[in-house]
């Protein structure tokens, strides 16, 4: 492997890692924080990703347009599902959860198939950020890969500094250890609990919106998603946001080199390497927070 092609399977495993915390973090908000085991977490993000698609002729304002609209209705969406569904089963066993998150799946899937049909799309980047930078003399890399890495760091730095230096963060992470005390001493939990899962619907629904030129938008294109996700909440610890960053990376980079190297083991690398920290840290690489 020479060095051109190295650093771009660098650029390469950055991109993923930063893109699939993105949708973890929403995950591990929902799940670490909220403790609800919701496996419908992937189908928002196929919901941002359909949203690229179907909004960006409705709207006529280009690709920034489209996320802006398409976050403020994702921010609607959480709401109201948290309202009229999820703040229902905070109480449940999780068997209880997990039966009923994945009856939403089953409703996502329908309703998207009812409304734009069971074919492959294709979402167009924005011009200005459609070409390409040299790396070397023969090789390229897309400077719209490098635009969702810069974005998701913006985010991950965004939220870091949320849950860590703002009255809010300190209440959201109060309210994960002891909801009862939070709510004795005057906090709105019920209204806290539906702003940290309107936030990590619109996480997901973001993460699909700006991963959808480069993946393209497809049917079930969530399951897959949700399963590594979750592999990042175990991994990094459940609850923790660093966690997820720190899991996202080492899986981003675990994927991108096994299947250059180890193509053939590739599938498993991600699982191993999570069996390997479970047994040195059994709660993950980091506590909540």
């Amino acid at each position: 492997m020479d060095a051109a092609t190295f650093l771009i399977q660098c650029l390469n495993s950055l991109q993923y890692g930063l893109l699939l915390f993105l949708v973890a973090s929403g995950l591990t908000l929902i799940f670490g924080i909220m403790g609800v085991i919701n496996l419908a977490h992937g189908s928002f993000y196929m919901i941002g990703a359909y949203m690229a698609y179907g909004l960006a002729p409705l709207v006529g304002g280009g690709f920034f347009v489209t996320l802006g609209v398409g976050l403020v209705l994702s921010i609607v969406l959480g709401y109201m599902l948290e309202w009229v569904f999820f703040s229902y089963l905070y109480e449940r066993e999780h068997l209880q959860q997990v039966l009923m998150t994945y009856g939403l799946i089953l409703v996502f899937e329908e309703i998207r198939s009812l409304l734009v049909g069971d074919d492959v799309h294709g979402v167009q980047a924005p011009e200005f950020l459609s070409g390409s930078i040299a790396l070397g003399d023969v090789m390229t890399y897309p400077v719209y890969r490098l635009f969702i890495s810069g974005v998701c760091l913006a985010l991950a730095l965004g939220m870091y500094l949320v849950f860590t230096r703002t009255r809010l963060g300190m209440t959201i992470r109060a309210g994960s250890t002891n909801r009862e005390m939070v709510q004795s001493l005057g906090v709105d939990i019920k209204f806290l609990y539906r702003i940290v899962f309107a936030a990590g619907v619109a996480i997901a629904v973001f993460a699909g919106m700006i991963a959808s030129p480069v993946s393209s938008v497809y049917p079930g294109m969530g399951n897959s998603v949700l399963i590594i996700c979750f592999v990042v909440v175990v991994i990094g610890g459940i609850g923790s946001i660093r966690g997820a960053l720190v899991a996202a990376l080492l899986i981003g980079t675990v994927d991108t080199f096994g299947k250059v190297l180890l193509p053939q083991a590739a599938g498993v690398l991600v699982y191993v390497l999570m069996a390997l920290i479970l047994l040195w840290k059994p709660d993950g690489l980091f506590k909540a927070g």
